[in-house]
């Protein structure tokens, strides 16, 4: 692993147990989003880095309510239990990519997906939320657009996303190639 990100997943822990972390303090009315970016092509890495995490943070503080979600697993869950998975790998092999993601775009639209994902992980009752997989679900899920519509129903709830890319503190440049189209306003969790 590059010695670089390993130095920045080591000051994860420090930075989420910090005083003030969890409230939000200190962040001038800003909400307490968190973007940790890196190079994707240490993504295994990093999701092992989270099950550390999670470890550490449950040693340190028993009673921080977290909650990890994995946005590829959530996907995946949702389309199964809106029974249009199977439709969905057999269109994917008959059409193509682009005709899966035109027909998609309804059911993962971030009115239908989100409250599905704010239930089904419960987050509104968490102290910290983290999310992967923003990789793997481009690119029918937008982590910007994800983060905007969450924003409104966590609030103060502080929300670390892991994002396979580049973040500049105002766009995401996702694998550090696709262009940015974006725009969202959060803090960088370690620079």
């Amino acid at each position: 692993m590059d010695r670089h990100l390993q130095a920045r997943l080591n000051q994860i822990p420090k930075r989420i147990l910090s005083e003030g972390f969890l409230e939000g303090q200190g962040l001038g009315n800003e909400i307490a989003f968190w973007i940790f970016d890196y190079d994707a092509t240490f993504e295994l890495q990093v999701r092992e880095s989270i099950g550390l995490l999670k470890t550490t943070l449950e040693k340190k503080r028993s009673d921080l309510k977290l909650v990890h979600i994995d946005l590829f697993q959530y996907v995946v869950d949702y389309l199964t239990d809106r029974k249009i998975i199977n439709k969905a790998a057999d269109l994917q092999k008959q059409k193509g990519d682009e005709a899966l993601l035109k027909a998609l775009s309804g059911p993962l639209h971030m009115s239908k997906f989100a409250p599905y994902l704010m239930e089904h992980s419960d987050a509104a009752n968490k102290d910290l939320v983290l999310i992967s997989g923003a990789g793997s679900v481009w690119p029918m899920l937008r982590a910007h657009k994800l983060l905007n519509t969450l924003h409104a129903e966590l609030g103060d709830k502080p929300l670390v996303l892991y994002y396979p890319g580049d973040y500049d503190g105002q766009s995401m440049k996702l694998f550090g190639e696709i262009p940015r189209k974006n725009y969202y306003r959060a803090f960088k969790l370690v620079p």
